[in-house]
């Protein structure tokens, strides 16, 4: 991976590429007809993504973001409790940062960039799992915003809901992450001053 190119992961390639130890790609199936559509987001019966020993479900919540806005666009997301996240988008779509710089970690120094669907695009709906103390972040995607929800394992606790400059964390190679630079690469128009808060 060179600084200037992240590799785009969709349902359709995400067996042929590197993951990251620990990130669990489920596909959902949506049914649709003529009246519209309807998915099953999570199941006790899904040990890839649900269990009472290890992945927990603790809360739900749903956010909306605006085209072409970074959830953080210097900073990564870490929880030092160990929170997993599961994200899924149900309306437009998202570019999924993850990257691991966990000691130890098989992956260690690996960046995935998932691209996620919501229900109006099946073929590329899917749920990802963050694996623990992972660095991650996600930008909306979708021309008319990006509705996201997420099944993450703890309760929500501000103290477990840090930030790391993008610059503190260099990839190998030394440079940093950039989401200007996989704007680009999603053929996303570059803004010229991206909204920080």
């Amino acid at each position: 991976m060179t600084q200037d190119n992240y590799p785009i992961i969709t349902l359709a390639n995400y067996k042929d590429v590197n993951l990251i130890h620990d990130v669990v790609v489920r596909p959902l199936k949506v049914f649709a007809d003529p009246r519209g559509s309807l998915v099953e987001l999570l199941k006790t019966s899904w040990n890839d993504v649900y269990d009472q020993g290890h992945m927990p479900f603790s809360q739900t919540y749903v956010s909306f973001t605006n085209f072409n806005i970074a959830r953080d666009e210097e900073l990564f997301h870490y929880h030092p409790n160990g929170q997993r996240d599961r994200f899924v988008i149900l309306q437009g779509e998202a570019a999924v940062l993850v990257y691991d710089d966990r000691e130890g970690s098989p992956t260690k120094g690996v960046l995935n960039l998932f691209k996620l669907s919501g229900l109006e695009r099946p073929d590329n709906c899917y749920m990802i799992v963050v694996p623990s103390y992972t660095l991650h972040g996600f930008l909306a995607t979708g021309k008319d915003g990006t509705l996201l929800i997420n099944f993450p394992t703890h309760l929500y606790d501000p103290a477990n809901e840090q930030r790391i400059r993008f610059e503190e964390r260099p990839l190998p190679g030394g440079s940093a992450f950039s989401w200007q630079r996989a704007r680009k690469l999603l053929g996303l128009p570059i803004p010229n001053k991206p909204v920080t808060k």
